[in-house]
């Protein structure tokens, strides 16, 4: 059933999102190290079922396997070729999942950062980020996305390049980064200057909000610091941080 995201914010309830793409990946297969983009080609049954159990537990809101499929990120497996394909690869699956779902689900376009730093810190520019951006978004525009979901990242030239590359491909789209230091971003943002970061774009995000960070009582702090937004807010928290026992991955989070 297509819905888009500003219908079903419009309804005025809480969305539900989906769980964690990569955790769940690897109780089923991947190794350190792999991609997990990988997996739309090579495994795209595991990528369908994964999808299928995010809407079955009631997800409104289901996130493509697309986190890292920028041409910097790709470029590490000399996959960086395949940005376009693997991106409507990945929607054209999440899409086929959320279509057969009896109640309207929202295909959400996963595009996190590019692992490079801006100039003057690093190599990358405003335009060459732009470029990478709108080569993966319009990858999932043509496999059937509904926004384009832009998340973890941690500074402001990078989100904004990527909103940026949305409003360019013609995407609706939502921004989070990830309050991991201190209560602030990697990189010193604050979540209270997150909403005036767009004041000046040609069309505003859909959402903004935190995802993963340290756990789920660092994110509610942020997210409580962005109540006086306009825009709706998202709040996807990861469980704590990661720790090896023996060769198992657990986490400090806790359901309760």
């Amino acid at each position: 059933m297509r819905t888009s995201l500003q219908d079903l914010l419009a309804l005025g309830r809480p969305l539900l999102a989906d769980g964690a793409t990569g955790t769940n990946y690897f109780k089923v297969g991947l190794e350190s190290g792999e991609p997990p983009e990988f997996w739309i080609t090579d495994h795209p049954e595991r990528v369908i079922g994964l999808h299928q159990q995010f809407v079955d537990a009631g997800a409104d809101i289901i996130l493509t396997n697309t986190f890292g499929c920028n041409r910097h990120r790709l470029k590490l497996h000399n996959a960086q070729a395949r940005v376009h394909e693997l991106a409507a690869g990945a929607a054209k699956l999440a899409r086929s999942v959320a279509d057969a779902a009896s109640r309207p689900v929202v295909v959400a376009g996963s595009v996190g950062p590019t692992g490079e730093l801006f100039e003057p810190l690093g190599a990358l520019t405003h335009d060459e980020a732009v470029d990478a951006f709108a080569e993966q978004i319009e990858g999932l525009k043509e496999g059937g996305a509904d926004v384009a979901w832009i998340e973890t990242m941690s500074a402001p030239e990078e989100m904004r390049a990527a909103a940026e590359a949305a409003i360019r491909v013609g995407m609706p789209y939502v921004c989070t980064m990830s309050f991991d230091t201190a209560g602030r971003t990697m990189m010193g943002l604050a979540p209270n200057t997150l909403a005036a970061q767009f004041a000046d774009l040609s069309v505003a995000p859909l959402a903004i909000g935190a995802n993963c960070g340290v756990g789920a009582s660092d994110i509610l702090v942020s997210v409580l610091e962005m109540t006086g937004a306009a825009n709706p807010i998202v709040c996807k928290g990861n469980c704590g941080i990661p720790k090896f026992e023996g060769t198992t991955i657990t986490y400090s989070g806790t359901p309760n």
